[in-house]
């Protein structure tokens, strides 16, 4: 469970609609301290300050937003040096040039472009783990964001094998860190509207294809609400002896072979049941939240 006045930093923040702000705010209704990170002031300009028109002006500015390029050692450092003892760190950080790292071919002679994407999306959770993993005394948890690294699927490409050496990375950082009492793992999320995904092309072809292989009802849009929900949990206490995983939200996808027959695919009806059940365990994570602050 989020500690309460625990200290979370949530990095790669671009707009509302991002896996990163949903997961912060859950860390913030649990009574977490959440600080944020942009890659630099413009692109915070850009994504977050003009692309939230349904935010207040007050609302953006309670959130505590920092700047740290990951790609940048010093960055890094000094993020983590600035804010002191931490409790846990979500890493959803990526990128690849879509114009040569993903599309229809996977060969490409951008051989620049392709150690920038493996930087970002791979090799940058190393760096953040080193310096992250020196401000927490008491051990701690680091998430990272995957997607369905173990099968290939068109146009994603370049991307999909950052996504694999991420998960493999998982798993040595773990090996390394777990003297110092500190967990990392990763969330492998099915597709997902975010304006990240808009860069991805032919994304739509993702989501047609999840509505054929997902045993789950699976929403591209509301569900980055799930995929938050298993962040925190590896960030809390009740996952305190999981290291090196990798946990799927997908729907179910990830274990199914083929296409479901028609009578497998899932009903339209269990959307509000659905809507209920996660109101439902929300309201128990606070309530299991307060009785162990509690100490019962």
């Amino acid at each position: 469970m989020i500690k309460k006045g625990g200290t979370y930093v949530v990095m790669g923040l671009l707009n509302t609609d991002s896996i990163a702000y949903a997961t912060g705010k859950m860390i913030e209704d649990l009574g977490g301290k959440v600080i944020y990170t942009a890659q630099n002031e413009r692109l915070k300009k850009i994504f977050f300050d003009r692309g939230c028109p349904y935010l207040s002006q007050e609302d953006k500015d309670t959130l505590d937003i920092r700047y740290c390029d990951v790609t940048v050692e010093d960055e890094v450092r000094e993020l983590f040096k600035g804010i002191g003892d931490v409790n846990g760190v979500v890493h959803s950080i990526a990128f690849a040039n879509p114009k040569t790292c993903l599309g229809n071919h996977i060969y490409t002679d951008a051989f620049e472009d392709i150690k920038q994407g493996f930087q970002i999306s791979c090799a940058s959770l190393a760096t953040v783990s080193q310096f992250a993993q020196e401000h927490m005394p008491k051990g701690g948890a680091i998430v990272t964001l995957s997607f369905a690294s173990q099968i290939a699927f068109p146009y994603y490409n370049w991307m999909g094998v950052n996504k694999a050496a991420l998960e493999a990375l998982v798993r040595a950082l773990a090996r390394e860190y777990g003297r110092e009492h500190v967990r990392v793992n990763a969330v492998s999320a099915g597709p997902l509207t975010t304006k990240a995904a808009k860069s991805i092309p032919h994304f739509a072809h993702l989501a047609r294809t999840w509505k054929k292989i997902s045993p789950l009802p699976w929403d591209t849009i509301k569900d980055k609400q799930e995929v938050a929900n298993a962040v925190l949990f590896l960030l809390g206490e009740y996952s305190k002896k999981i290291t090196g995983q990798t946990i799927y939200v997908d729907g179910g996808a990830s274990a199914i072979g083929g296409e479901l027959l028609s009578h497998e695919r899932p009903s339209k009806t269990m959307t509000a049941k659905r809507k209920a059940a996660a109101k439902e365990r929300l309201e128990r994570m606070r309530i299991l939240q307060k009785q162990h602050q509690q100490g019962k």
